[in-house]
């Protein structure tokens, strides 16, 4: 069977898709690996509209939940299914995934992005245990504790920003001799007294008993070690989109996010949409991720009701 649309990957972004064309009776096909978002690593989200604090796998039960209390006879799920490609044109695209081919009018990608890791002794072993990629996320939980921020772009500076708010010291290890981020940001942040920043710091090993107690890194200029004793340590060092299956499809920027119209989350292509952080937005967040998927389906709708190319 031919779909209305189908959805390509579960988080906050594809389950508000999903709600949004259920309740709208849009016959969706919602292909997904999982109903995990970046924050599911999170113990505690604290930015989520409507929950106080919840936990990442938490968010994510109460995402799938949602959907499927509306998804009957509307909204198909396929979980476990990844996109291998897509190939066609509107309105008659083919999804081809690890297990099937799906036809479908119109595709919404809502894949996100994935952090880029910390690869270095230890990092795997105090994920969540002191080691965290989402400041916003986790930050609260270091109230009063000295942390350190790597990474020197905006959003290693954003983040630190975010730290002065409650930890007791935020140092700041960027790779090189200069940093990536916005000159005023970067003046603003470093002016704080419970900030320091040093450059051409390189991670080479995080210590730890039950979590984390410390991070070791090498001096480039002096070829010296040093140890910092941390409790927390917050990775911003950049993040990957997942859009290798469309990026024949669309216009992508130099990050390989997907380019679209911020207006109405419209890709490129005819027929295709995209939201939330595999897209080139400008602010990446679980609450604007649902917020753009919304503001796709309703365009979505518009499109296959008006437009003498979809109505059959």
């Amino acid at each position: 069977m031919k779909y209305d649309l189908a959805i390509i990957g579960g988080g906050p972004a594809g389950a508000a898709a999903g709600v949004y064309a259920a309740r709208k009776r849009l016959k969706t096909i919602f292909i997904t690996k999982d109903w995990n978002g970046q924050s599911a690593v999170s113990d505690g989200i604290e930015n989520w509209i409507g929950d106080i604090k919840i936990s990442g796998p938490e968010l994510a039960k109460k995402l799938e939940a949602h959907l499927k209390a509306y998804s009957e006879n509307v909204v198909d799920i396929r979980e476990g299914e990844l996109c291998q490609n897509i190939s066609g044109s509107a309105p008659s695209f083919k999804i081809k995934t690890n297990k099937d081919i799906y036809e479908a009018k119109t595709i919404l990608v809502t894949t996100g992005s994935h952090r880029r890791s910390l690869d270095i002794p230890g990092a795997a072993k105090y994920e969540n245990k002191g080691l965290t990629y989402c400041a916003t996320c986790d930050g609260p939980l270091f109230d009063s504790q000295d942390v350190v921020v790597v990474g020197g772009g905006n959003a290693g500076f954003e983040s630190a920003a975010q730290l002065l708010s409650y930890c007791k010291s935020v140092t700041l290890l960027n790779r090189s001799n200069t940093f990536k981020a916005d000159p005023a940001t970067i003046e603003k942040v470093l002016a704080n007294p419970k900030m320091r920043a040093v450059k051409n710091a390189v991670p080479k090993e995080i210590k730890g008993d039950k979590f984390v107690t410390s991070l070791i890194y090498a001096d480039s200029s002096s070829n010296k070690d040093a140890e910092l004793a941390v409790t927390g340590i917050f990775v911003e060092i950049g993040s990957l989109p997942n859009t290798d299956f469309v990026k024949e499809f669309v216009i992508m920027d130099q990050y390989n996010q997907i380019v679209v119209d911020p207006r109405n989350q419209r890709s490129s292509t005819i027929g295709i949409w995209a939201a939330g952080d595999c897209t080139d937005g400008l602010y990446h967040q679980n609450n604007i991720a649902a917020g753009d998927a919304i503001k796709a389906i309703e365009d979505i709708y518009l499109e296959l009701h008006t437009k003498k190319n979809y109505v059959s």
